[in-house]
């Protein structure tokens, strides 16, 4: 599915999506490949840097907000979601990715995470789940493990594990899916699902932390992903039943790819009775609204 409405000479390249400015993240940090995948899905899907919307959160995936080409929005801690959907009621045109971490998803900011699946907004989001505040130096979050030992916690918390994908199944999100940091090609086609979900697109990454996390690096999630969209017979991404069985297991044996999606779900602007009919979006309605304000000021003058 391709959204470039423009002729095929301008066909986006990852060379577009280029930035000038270092990347800043430590060494072997799982953003790098979740930044590069998400690069080669626009390029995929034929969206140009200037046909899309990047929204990024606070903490360490939000440093690479100026590391990619295109329009970018750098918000507050936990609100990304908040601006990702108004984003996308604005101009339904343009895909909207929003991109967040564990603390700032769903410590806090959790209830704007709930009420964008229940509104099925148009918005594509990224959730790393890197399982600790990266940025501020290793804070346990919301779905760190229990008594996993953490820079100020070193007893590890002792608070019940959040289990993200469980709770987006029990919200009955409209698309779910998983992939993990250090498999580029498997983000990329799951990123490329999202894009093509109508409605809201929750894709889960599992992400190393090399400087804060210790338990769950790299060859840990090697040894234990597996794609039920390719290794689970006549998998039914329909069945969320079956989707919520497979996600409840995050020690040996992780099911990743498409989980779940409900092509029939309606997204936000097509449910508002208000605006059947209409031809334009409100960013342009806005654009005329000045316009024709600005006309009438001129004649009185």
């Amino acid at each position: 599915m391709s959204h470039c409405t423009t002729c095929t000479t301008n066909h986006p390249t990852i060379a577009d999506y280029f930035s000038e400015n270092l990347y800043t993240w430590c060494t072997n940090c799982g953003n790098f490949g979740i930044h590069s995948a998400v690069k080669r899905a626009l390029v995929a899907e034929a969206i140009r840097p200037e046909h899309a919307v990047l929204c990024f959160d606070i903490g360490c995936n939000g440093n690479g907000s100026d590391k990619i080409g295109g329009y970018r929005f750098h918000g507050l801690h936990g609100r990304v979601l908040s601006f990702a959907a108004g984003a996308s009621c604005a101009n339904t045109n343009l895909p909207v990715i929003a991109f967040a971490g564990d603390g700032g998803t769903f410590g806090e900011g959790i209830s704007h995470f709930i009420h964008t699946i229940r509104g099925n907004y148009n918005v594509t989001f990224i959730f790393h789940n890197n399982m600790n505040y990266g940025l501020t130096q290793g804070q346990a979050s919301p779905t760190t493990k229990m008594r996993m030992h953490m820079n100020t916690s070193p007893d590890g918390p002792t608070s019940d594990t959040l289990n993200a994908m469980r709770l987006a199944l029990t919200m009955d999100v409209s698309f779910a899916a998983r992939s993990f940091s250090g498999d580029v090609k498997h983000m990329t086609k799951t990123i490329q699902a999202g894009l093509q979900h109508k409605g809201f697109s929750f894709i889960e990454i599992f992400q190393a932390c090399p400087s804060y996390n210790k338990e769950t690096p790299h060859e840990w999630y090697q040894q234990r992903v597996y794609d039920v969209n390719e290794k689970v017979a006549d998998y039914d991404t329909s069945n969320k039943l079956w989707a919520h069985e497979l996600a409840e297991d995050l020690e040996e044996k992780i099911a990743v790819g498409v989980l779940y999606q409900n092509k029939n779900a309606i997204p936000f602007m097509d449910r508002q009775e208000n605006r059947q009919g209409f031809t334009t979006d409100l960013v342009s309605e806005v654009i005329s609204y000045e316009s024709v304000a600005q006309q009438l000021f001129d004649r009185k003058r």
